[in-house]
């Protein structure tokens, strides 16, 4: 019989904060509290830190496996100057140029840049009109920033009292009713500038066919602010918050599975990890995705809670091939999407039927045109990813051939034929993203965004019972890197508000 402390004065227990998961919400959860000296320890089933943030090495290749689009430079930091500590000593952030090359099936492709007269330039060659109606998409998407980002983004979960800040003159301008593509349509004339706009949705796994207007933010924050790369990685970031945690006396436990949360009435009092062991906590800041995390309490209000997740519709997952090719194109950026010729289609195809796109849109990563150590002298790395269907009551197993070889005639359709030229590859799907993540249904963002309430629906940071907490994608703010960052910091400042 397992036993375990009983916490009746929680203010007086000098038990340190245990986080559940080296994620960048856990990291950064944990840098903001212990740069205020409180004690902290994180629990990583994995046997490196960065959760979703991942790296494979093989064959003279690296590969990121997780996030790859960084913006939103300032979270960043903000997070190593709330340590007394400057960015520049512990990360090299490169501005990517052009943010992303767009190709479309006619043979169409544009550049978008965070120079504005280059992409006006570009538009010009689609539709002519469409400058106005880009410039008022961003003039839109800005306003939106300004009106929802304290309540949504920057400040804790929306509620009644944070509401009460925004005026009734911005509150009633701000479309609730609309998805993003009819907000979209409304300015733009060309349909692949359309199709280029709704991409944004896809940040958080969403559609825009279904996804609320207000997502237009997303596109603020590249489209105005830029996009940056890390130099080493993306997965540098997590090295980065590592070294840093570690800095501030934080213990990382790597290796470490949890199996229960304990409870003492509605007050968190310990944790149970696989071997037995039982490390009393008043506080416990979960970076598990939220559903799961319900999973690991026993009482009969957390299986509520739990079944009332697990009904909810979630983002999409991916299927990621990761390429290690045998020569250099020149025609191809640092970031590259090849879009479908049915874009409604591929959305109905993932969340109505959950199914994989007969012809999905190929985003392809090629971090070795920015960094040259990623691949071979004379080769590329390439980081290939379709949206997908998260995982259904199924088991998820795929026929991970059958897959690649789909992923591989996809490319070869948009000119990209490298069949004779892969020297590495391996395929990463839904279940493999579950598996190694905890993510539920192996869904890259947690609850969808398919709705116009969206904003409003996120799982809250702080849960039902005393001392436990959420951090990130799966909770509020919502999913990438940046976000996640701030929902570490939201979180600390929660718990130290009292």
């Amino acid at each position: 019989m397992i036993t375990f402390p009983k916490i009746t004065n929680h203010k007086m227990t000098t038990s340190p904060i245990i986080i559940l998961g080296a994620g960048i919400g856990g990291l950064s959860a944990a840098i903001h509290l212990a740069a205020k000296g409180r004690p902290v320890t994180i629990l990583e089933q994995n046997p490196a830190v960065g959760g979703k943030m991942s790296e494979i090495c093989a064959e003279g290749f690296r590969f990121d496996t997780g996030p790859s689009v960084i913006t939103m430079r300032g979270v960043f930091e903000e997070l190593f100057s709330a340590a007394g500590r400057r960015i520049e000593d512990y990360l090299t952030l490169l501005p990517v140029e052009p943010l992303t090359r767009y190709f479309w099936p006619d043979g169409n492709r544009l550049d978008l840049s965070r120079d504005l007269p280059k992409t006006a330039a570009q538009i010009t060659k689609f539709e002519p009109r469409d400058i106005e109606g880009y410039l008022d998409f961003l003039a839109e998407a800005a306003r939106l920033h300004r009106i929802t980002g304290p309540v949504f983004t920057y400040g804790p979960p929306p509620s009644l009292e944070s509401l009460k800040h925004v005026s009734l003159k911005d509150a009633l301008s701000v479309d609730v009713v609309h998805n993003l593509q009819h907000s979209i349509e409304r300015r733009i004339r060309h349909p692949h500038l359309r199709q280029l706009l709704g991409r944004f949705a896809t940040y958080v796994g969403a559609s825009p066919y279904l996804a609320p207007a207000t997502l237009a933010v997303i596109a603020h924050v590249e489209l105005t602010e830029g996009v940056w790369y890390p130099q080493g990685g993306i997965y540098a970031i997590a090295r980065a918050y590592e070294k840093l945690a570690r800095e501030l006396g934080v213990e990382i436990r790597l290796n470490t599975r949890v199996r229960e949360i304990f409870l003492h009435g509605k007050q968190v009092s310990a944790v149970l990890l696989e071997n037995g062991e039982v490390l009393p906590a008043q506080t416990v800041i979960s970076n598990i995705d939220v559903t799961s995390t319900y999973g690991l309490i026993q009482s009969e209000r957390a299986t509520r809670r739990l079944d009332t997740l697990k009904k909810r519709d979630v983002s999409c997952s991916g299927m990621i091939l990761l390429l290690g090719i045998d020569g250099t194109s020149s025609d191809l950026a640092h970031h590259n999407i090849f879009f479908s010729s049915n874009y409604r289609r591929e959305f109905e195809q993932i969340f109505s039927e959950r199914i994989l796109p007969d012809e999905p849109t190929l985003y392809l990563c090629i971090t070795s045109k920015t960094d040259a150590s990623h691949a071979p002298e004379g080769c590329e790395n390439w980081f290939v990813m379709v949206n997908a269907p998260a995982l259904n009551s199924a088991s998820g197993v795929v026929d991970k051939a059958a897959v690649t070889e789909k992923l591989l005639d996809r490319l070869a359709s948009v000119g990209l034929n490298v069949r004779n030229k892969i020297r590495y590859q391996r395929l990463l799907t839904p279940l493999d993203i579950q598996q190694n993540t905890g993510a539920h249904r192996g869904a890259l963002y947690g609850v969808s965004f398919n709705d116009r309430f969206a904003p409003f629906n996120r799982p809250h940071n702080k849960s039902e019972f005393d001392g436990l907490y959420f951090v990130g994608g799966t909770t509020h703010p919502g999913g990438g890197v940046p976000m996640v960052t701030l929902s570490g910091k939201l979180v600390a400042g929660i718990i130290e508000s009292g």
